[in-house]
């Protein structure tokens, strides 16, 4: 899947710096595989890594006159649907059960069919306003199109929910709403640029640079111990899953990597490659999700964009 990400350009900026390589020597060692180390997880917390605003293809708007499409998420209805939140607030540290429906605007009702992407007929993504808490849910939906998953969220504070999905014949989408949790709030500021991340006992390595307007590649190699990964296993369809949110208003970039597993070409590690473009220049967190030995981790990264 060699599609690049396409994004419009926005007000917001931040003017900085970013940009690096990371190589992993051919002399040391790889990880064989293993029995599973942990039972599958399907969130987790980011603390210091997808295409824009949807799987595969960019769920944003279309392009205009050569001009790429906005990320996705920024909206609560769009293009004829609308995210109903029906829990719009928890308690911090608290496992409930997060309600919604896609609701299609001309008749009201929730949307029961839809296409599936990356073996989900919906993914649901849930960040803190200061980009400090990650999930990366699947929900499951019930007859009358009302979808739930649990959910516990370690601190309180403005947390923003992105659904995304594609409706039966229709054109990708990612809507966006608002998620209020409640008890003692202190924000905080995103960890500081760093083009590794520790998460699990693995250590994940950013390669590349982000230019606003052009395409760039991004390569993510994992390794644990010391030793290079060759033998991530197939997660959602792909060997990797890079969402980016910007900072300041949570614009959704879902990003999806150069190539698929059986594909004849694309190796199970320890490099994982995505072509993308940021909208603007400003601060981006970006959330990796990899699965090694049937557990699924998140590295995250702090990136600055500079003008």
């Amino acid at each position: 899947m060699n599609t690049g990400l396409r994004i419009a350009a926005f007000t917001a900026a931040l003017a900085a710096t970013f940009g690096t390589a990371y190589a992993v020597g051919g002399g040391v060692g790889e990880i064989a595989p293993g029995p599973s180390s942990g039972a599958h997880q399907e969130h987790a917390d980011a603390s210091p890594a997808e295409r824009g605003g949807g799987h595969g293809q960019g769920h944003g708007q279309g392009h205009e006159g050569g001009e790429p499409a906005r990320p996705g998420g920024l909206q609560i209805s769009e293009r004829g649907y609308t995210l109903d939140l029906k829990t719009p607030r928890l308690t911090a540290g608290e496992s409930a059960t997060l309600r919604f429906a896609i609701v299609q605007d001309t008749t009201g009702r929730p949307v029961t069919a839809y296409d599936r992407e990356h073996e989900k007929e919906l993914h649901l993504i849930v960040a803190s306003r200061d980009l400090a808490t990650f999930r990366h849910l699947h929900p499951t939906r019930a007859a009358d199109g009302t979808w739930s998953t649990p959910v516990e969220l370690p601190e309180a504070g403005g947390y923003r929910v992105f659904a995304d999905f594609t409706p039966k014949g229709g054109e990708g989408l990612t809507l966006g709403a608002d998620l209020a949790v409640s008890g003692a709030y202190e924000p905080a500021a995103p960890p500081a640029p760093d083009t590794t991340a520790r998460v699990d006992g693995y250590e994940v390595g950013l390669g590349g640079a982000l230019t606003p307007g052009e395409d760039g590649e991004l390569t993510l190699t994992v390794s644990r111990h010391g030793r290079p990964v060759r033998d991530l296993q197939p997660y959602l369809g792909a060997y990797g899953h890079l969402v980016a949110l910007r900072s300041g208003d949570l614009g959704y970039l879902h990003v999806h990597p150069n190539g698929e597993p059986g594909d004849g070409g694309t190796k199970p590690g320890p490099a994982i490659s995505f072509t993308a473009m940021a909208p603007s220049p400003g601060t981006y967190r970006l959330f990796l999700d990899f699965k090694h030995r049937d557990r699924v981790h998140t590295a995250a990264f702090t990136v600055h964009v500079p003008r």
